[in-house]
């Protein structure tokens, strides 16, 4: 996920907002109407997908994004749903559902999520059961609490809601934030009947480590200078998206709760994505290797195939499926915590994840995955930060002091390449590198006038004075610095008429262009992205030019729907693709005459797409 020196963030009116698509229990065109009903620091957005008959009962999805304002942390949340007498619950994802016999239905959280931290969201969804008639103010707020205090709703007359005033904050969270949900057209009426409601308990079952690929192992990837190179030294160019999910405690993919994984995964292969960044919290991964399988959030009526298994075993059918498609997979521990806010702290451990952890998480990681080449590269940690004002804080120096990035980057390193040499490493950087060396090298100082500052992960100065020392494994070593415009903050490179000179001397040069430009070693974007909208649109088209130009490795932010500062290459049904943000990125993604072409020697990328092996042959 994103972050930087600053973060926007979003100041709610004191409402509830109902957003109602195609409400009704038969397929047709979906309307989108927003209600509001009063009340403190909760918006709940919901869409009305699905709706069919079976000939003996009639069925409606729903698909939900509960989001907090911005006067702290919800918990304990509690929502309602007012159906005809007689309405069931079919089946429930990422909440824990009951319905009454005069149609009531209440939805509370799931372990995963219990807690909204502040300016957060997260999602749920349901199938109801002969719905009957039921009207646009149907639901209501029934109660949370707020920073630990009880809150009960008491639903208003309807008004028409606002717009969320952006306003500068030092956080926001990109996984998930509230967006208005778009009206989408019904996607073809399903023709199994739904499956009773899921349990939403972690299950016990074991999940077998998974056996060696019988393909063989020859795509795994080399540096050279700056240059990512096959096993016979032919240049490849890494071009991929983000998809979210393993670290916010929906335990797999977000969206899947509403569209088909598999087909999902198609359209990101068919699209020419050959690459996915994959983010996971190091508790998710310590979890799997306790025999601990926390229950995912899917839809098993869309996803019927997925039925049965455990989060662990829908993560080693990801990889089977990405590997029939020609997708290759970089692992990214994107917080030490499952929480989608979980991001938000600067370094690689907490109170509950211990450095130690972190190191076994990467571990256990690696060695499980070992014999398969779908996954090619381990993003060590994500966008470690901190102000020079803070005291928890990542720093870049020579000394092995335990907030020192560069020093457990090394550490990091050698807990996956003892396991398995043949993985590339990507080391991302840090928010501040100082100025003076000869006297502040050990940061310190707490005046930020005295350091660079950058987004978060954006800053690699300290390569030039204290490069990553992975020993014999150095042609295995990729930085991968985030980089995002002024829809997420206005930084100061920003202001003025700024051109992709100018942001080269003010920003990426510095920070870490040099790498590549001095043969240093290879540079992949882990994020960059937004929305297709003005000032973000010109600052994108530029990074573009660079990436391009330069054949710069990238993965785009990101796939998702619900990243409120990017928003995401599709709707909010994870399936419908929004074409104006793919034609763009599109022209990055490698295509060699007229084909897109995948990292693999013998694997074609998606149905239309090529491989390594048949271009270089």
């Amino acid at each position: 996920m994103l972050s930087k020196t600053k973060k926007r963030t979003f100041a709610f009116i004191m409402s509830f907002v109902f957003i109602l698509t195609g409400f009704g229990f038969n397929v047709g065109t979906p309307k989108a109407d927003a209600v509001t009903v009063t009340d403190s620091n909760l918006t709940l957005a919901f869409e009305a997908g699905n709706g069919w008959n079976d000939g003996t009962a009639s069925y409606q999805q729903i698909s939900c994004t509960l989001s907090s304002g911005n006067a702290g942390v919800i918990t304990d949340w509690k929502v309602s749903f007012q159906f005809s007498a007689g309405a069931q619950v079919n089946q429930g994802w990422c909440g824990e559902y009951s319905v009454d016999d005069a149609g009531l239905l209440t939805v509370e959280p799931s372990d995963s999520n219990a807690t909204i931290q502040k300016s957060s969201s997260t999602t749920f969804g349901f199938i109801v059961k002969n719905p009957g008639t039921f009207k646009e103010d149907c639901a209501a707020i029934v109660s949370y609490k707020l920073n630990g205090k009880e809150v009960t709703g008491e639903p208003e007359v309807p008004a028409v809601s606002e717009e969320p005033t952006p306003v500068p904050s030092a956080a926001v969270s990109k996984e998930p934030a509230v967006s208005t949900v778009p009206s989408q057209k019904p996607s073809a009426v399903p023709s199994q009947k739904p499956s009773a409601v899921p349990s939403q308990k972690p299950s016990a079952a074991p999940s077998q480590k998974p056996s060696a690929k019988p393909s063989g192992s020859g795509d795994w990837l080399f540096t050279d200078g700056n240059r990512v190179i096959d096993k016979n030294g032919n240049q490849v160019w890494l071009t991929g998206c983000n998809w979210f999910g393993y670290n916010t405690g929906t335990n797999c993919f977000d969206g899947i709760w509403a569209c088909d994984l598999n087909k999902a995964l198609e359209g990101i292969a068919d699209r020419g994505f050959n690459l996915l960044r994959i983010p996971i919290s190091s508790e998710l991964c310590l979890n799997w290797e306790d025999g601990i399988y926390p229950k995912p959030c899917y839809n098993d009526f869309v996803n019927n195939y997925l039925a049965g298994m455990n989060s662990l075993e829908i993560f080693d059918y990801v990889i089977k499926k990405c590997d029939q498609l020609g997708i290759k997979i970089m692992m990214d521990i994107h917080s030490a915590e499952t929480d989608a806010s979980g991001h938000y702290a600067p370094l690689w451990y907490t109170e509950k994840i211990s450095e130690a952890d972190y190191l076994e998480s990467l571990s256990w990681l690696a060695d499980r995955y070992k014999d398969d080449d779908t996954i090619i590269a381990y993003d060590l940690e994500n966008e470690p930060h901190g102000k020079a004002q803070e005291t928890k804080r990542a720093i870049w120096n020579g000394t092995k002091d335990p907030n020192n990035w560069k020093y457990i980057a090394e550490k990091a390193a050698a807990a996956v390449l003892s396991k398995n040499p043949n993985a590339l490493i990507m080391v991302e950087g840090i928010e501040i590198y100082p100025k003076d060396l000869e006297n502040n090298s050990d940061y310190h100082s707490t005046n930020a006038k005295e350091y660079y500052g950058t987004w978060w992960g954006g800053n690699l100065r300290g390569v030039k004075d204290f490069p990553v020392d992975l020993g014999k494994f150095q042609n295995k070593l990729v930085y991968s610095p985030h980089d995002y415009g002024p829809g997420v903050f206005e930084q100061d490179w920003f202001k003025g008429d700024y051109t992709l000179q100018s942001l080269y001397d003010d920003c990426w040069g510095d920070n870490w262009m040099y790498i590549h430009d001095d043969n240093i070693a290879p540079i992949l974007i882990g994020e960059w992205g937004g929305y297709m909208s003005q000032p973000n649109l010109k600052w994108m088209t530029l990074l573009r030019e660079l990436i391009i130009k330069n054949k710069l490795n990238h993965t785009f932010w990101c796939y998702n729907a619900n990243s409120g500062d990017t928003g995401g290459l599709v709707g909010y049904d994870f399936i419908t693709w929004d074409e104006d943000k793919y034609e763009f990125v599109k022209e990055a993604l490698w295509q060699e005459g007229g084909k897109f072409v995948g990292l693999s020697q013998d694997t074609k990328l998606g149905k239309n797409g090529t491989c390594v092996g048949e271009v270089f042959k």
